[in-house]
């Protein structure tokens, strides 16, 4: 289910990710703080499972607590959950499932599981398409895996038309449009120029007064600051670019010198677009234009102005080996496309994690319940108190099955009690299939997630939920001091004793 959040200002965000809703939450308690935390942990490092790590932390602190009650001490409880973690993380590499990176079913399949149960899932097939595309054709390999960096794929989103025209392009998209109206607003076979420069003449740090007596003296001011814009035209020009994109200003003489030349140029391009450009066109970023020459110049094949919905975009496409690509997010209204993009970021992440890790396991909680079964029969192997925190542990992991089942509209003791015979019987991946409401082999549906995701969840809830289970008391700390204040009393304006708080 998703949830509605509104904030003080009356905006309205509408998701069913675990990280957005915990972001927007408005939290006073310092250990609630701690896993808020753990769900912006498991974001970075895995890109997925926020709210599961989120409910095994919550279990897993809600659970000590009874053993507390039982005079069992924190450092007892938290010793059996370090050692219950180390066993699930072993039960998850032995059932583990190869990944061949030469195939791209798994990578799908985990990209659909991702977006299974957002608000996108009408087009989660296609939507998982163009995720796969855009990650294999960022990714660079290494031996028999890959890296990838989830940044290289820019994400840009419109109001318009619906998710099924959401579209990727190899290249980049600038949310800009064309500096000059005389310029062309389509070029093929470009030469593009990258610059961290200004093309303008920048005013000088120290004041400085001219006495214009004549006229004459007046022009040959003119002159000479349209000779030095025309020889930044000229330096451009004889590098053979025919598209600028400048990270800085551009003078308007400037712009009316390229318009001229038939040079397409746009101004003020974000830095992170101006890195992703060099990669993608294969350009390097300049940074004195005395030094431009043609082999910084990058590569596409087409450069167009083109308006979607009320703005005016620039398409930079058709690059040979593009490093770095777009997906253009359309959609109805701006909450659809923001939860679309929060969606796909996930489902880029994951197929991330395959490709850097090339595992995986079955989702619907399947895997947390066969990490239970595991860790109930090696807590017998426990001779002290800590076998009665590895039991508890198992039972924390079940509370993500109890949760998916509530979610489903299912009652949770009867599908909780068909999940452990079925893992009992030997069936690995039997899992909530939330769709037919039934109990299922989770491989046979398609259901798969990568490991790196449950492996992050189990390291990250273990760790907060013992953070927290070492704290014996919430001591109010002092206000912190300003630092004394110089000689001579508070600055001008300000009244006597500002400096503390």
């Amino acid at each position: 289910m998703d949830k509605m959040l509104v904030d003080s200002f009356g905006d309205v965000t509408i998701t069913s990710d675990g990280r957005t809703i915990l972001d927007e939450m408005d939290i006073q308690h310092p250990a609630a703080k701690m896993l808020v935390e753990v769900a912006k942990t498991q974001d970075n490092e895995a890109g997925d499972g926020t709210t599961s790590a989120v409910i095994i932390a919550g279990e897993l602190l809600n659970k000590a607590e009874e053993l507390i009650d039982k005079n069992i001490h924190p450092t007892i409880i938290i010793d059996g959950y370090k050692k219950a973690a180390e066993k699930a993380l072993e039960t998850l590499e032995k059932i583990a499932i190869p990944v061949d990176l030469k195939k791209q079913d798994y990578l799908k399949k985990a990209a659909v599981t991702a977006m299974a149960s957002k608000i996108v899932a009408e087009y989660k097939e296609y939507l998982a398409d163009i995720a796969v595309k855009a990650m294999l054709e960022v990714a660079e390999k290494e031996g028999s895996t890959y890296k990838v960096d989830v940044e290289d794929v820019k994400v840009e989103k419109k109001t318009g038309e619906s998710l099924r025209e959401t579209s990727l392009i190899n290249g980049i998209v600038l949310d800009k449009e064309i500096a000059h109206s005389g310029m062309p607003k389509r070029v093929e076979k470009a030469k593009i120029a990258l610059l961290d420069t200004s093309l303008e003449i920048e005013k000088t740090e120290i004041d400085a007064k001219i006495n214009i007596e004549t006229p004459d003296q007046i022009e040959a001011f003119l002159n000479q600051e349209e000779s030095m814009l025309k020889g930044m035209v000229e330096k451009i020009v004889a590098a053979g670019a025919n598209v600028v994109i400048c990270q800085k200003g551009i003078d308007d003489m400037v712009q009316h010198f390229l318009a001229r030349k038939g040079i397409v140029a746009i101004r003020r391009a974000k830095k992170s677009d101006m890195e992703k450009l060099a990669k993608a066109t294969g350009g390097k970023i300049v940074t004195k234009l005395d030094d431009i020459t043609s082999k910084d110049l990058g590569y596409a094949a087409l450069v167009e102005e083109r308006r979607i919905g009320d703005d005016k975009m620039t398409f930079i496409e058709g690059c040979k080996h593009p490093k770095a690509v777009t997906l253009l997010i359309r959609g109805g209204t701006n909450r659809m496309t923001a939860e679309a993009e929060r969606s796909i970021h996930d489902a880029l992440c994951v197929i991330r994690d395959i490709l850097e890790e090339p595992k995986v396991v079955a989702g619907g909680s399947a895997p947390e319940l066969e990490m239970a079964r595991t860790l109930k029969m090696y807590a017998e192997t426990l001779p002290g108190r800590e076998q009665l925190a590895v039991k508890i542990f198992a039972e924390a992991l079940e509370a993500v099955a109890i949760t998916l089942t509530e979610n489903a509209g299912l009652d949770p003791i009867d599908i909780l009690s068909e999940l452990r015979s079925r893992h009992e019987k030997g069936e690995t991946w039997a899992g909530i299939e939330a769709l037919e409401g039934k109990v299922q082999d989770m491989t046979k549906k398609g259901v798969f997630e990568p490991i790196t995701v449950k492996k992050q969840i189990i390291k990250s809830a273990t760790e907060a939920a013992s953070m927290i289970l070492k704290i014996d008391d919430i001591i109010a700390a002092s206000k912190m001091k300003a630092p004394p204040m110089p000689p001579g009393g508070a600055p001008g304006g300000m009244y006597p004793g500002a400096g503390e708080y």
